[in-house]
């Protein structure tokens, strides 16, 4: 007998998951979550998943709840007698502790992986980590998407006359130059330095923008200080015609809103990872259900899904 495959959604994540099962082609599955007074929460199966392939789509953004909530479907799959249990989570929050930067630190990533496992997962499938390495924090399968799959053909949608990719800072120098390449475009750097969480002290640019249609790349963009002050630079210092930015998870805590609509950036375009508060001009959000639904249907049939990301 074939294995059923069952897909399901925390509650922070259930517009993502519509689409997802939407494009799979199979009905969302129920889930409820009751609710107590002191703010505690059940979440619970209204229908069977024994021996079935379980896909649990959730983001772990702000609030922590939705970490827990995933924590409590994934024990809840297990406990039910769930042949095989994916975390599907979009967004993996706490992505940016992935090391000790300085004593007496959680390496918060590597603790949120741990409660997985235990909790019950036998694979992940998420989105741009912000540092690929947390691929090793696990003992399951990782699936990492791109997101490079979904901005690629925006960006070549917009038929920039003079393309260069940058890099927002050195660790996003490997994402920069895959796109660069792919492009067979010229590639700049922005060196910056932090203050503290959040503040930027100083910031170079690395390579000649004079005259060019700037593409930045990250993975996420928080309180937007790190572009909107990029897309100043570059332009009214390094002489650049336009910049747009292309980042992964929409976190835009913050005044990240007033920022981009204030700033020199032409568009910011992000996925669907992370809902969007507001609308915003600047702001174009790309949709990721048709590539999460058909990982899903790779991973089913244990086929590759290396095929689907773009490549230099």
């Amino acid at each position: 007998m074939a294995r059923q495959v069952k897909i399901f959604s925390g509650t922070s994540s259930r517009y993502l998951a519509e689409q997802i099962a939407d494009c799979y082609g199979s009905p969302l599955g129920d889930v409820k979550v009751a609710r107590f007074s002191d703010g505690e929460f059940s979440p619970s199966f209204d229908e069977s998943v024994r021996g079935c392939d379980v896909f649990i789509i959730q983001s772990t953004f702000a609030p922590t709840d939705n970490l827990f909530e995933l924590l409590l479907l994934v024990d809840a799959a297990k406990r039910a007698s769930a042949h095989y249990i994916t975390a599907v989570i979009p967004y993996f929050g706490f992505a940016r502790s992935d090391r000790k930067d300085k004593p007496r630190v959680a390496i918060a990533s590597k603790l949120v992986a741990n409660l997985l496992a235990t909790a019950g997962v036998t694979r992940i499938m998420t989105m741009d980590l912000h540092a690929p390495q947390i691929q090793g924090f696990f003992d399951v399968p990782v699936d990492h998407l791109d997101a490079s799959s979904i901005f690629v053909p925006y960006i070549k949608s917009l038929n920039l006359p003079n393309l260069i990719v940058c890099a927002p800072d050195m660790g996003g120098v490997h994402r920069a130059r895959t796109y660069a390449q792919y492009f067979n475009a010229d590639m700049a750097i922005i060196d910056k330095h932090r203050k503290r969480a959040n503040e930027i002290e100083s910031m170079v640019v690395i390579g000649d923008v004079k005259g060019k249609d700037v593409v930045l790349v990250d993975d996420i963009v928080d309180t937007a200080g790190t572009l909107t002050k990029a897309a100043s630079m570059l332009i009214e210092k390094g002489g650049a015609t336009s910049v747009r930015a292309f980042c992964t998870h929409p976190v835009l805590s913050g005044q990240a809103y007033e920022r981009i609509e204030q700033s020199l950036l032409t568009e910011v375009c992000v996925c669907d990872t992370i809902p969007l508060r507001k609308e915003s001009n600047k702001i174009k959000q790309l949709s990721t259900g048709a590539l999460f639904a058909k990982c899903i249907q790779r991973v089913y049939a244990y086929e590759s899904i290396s095929s689907l990301f773009v490549k230099a």
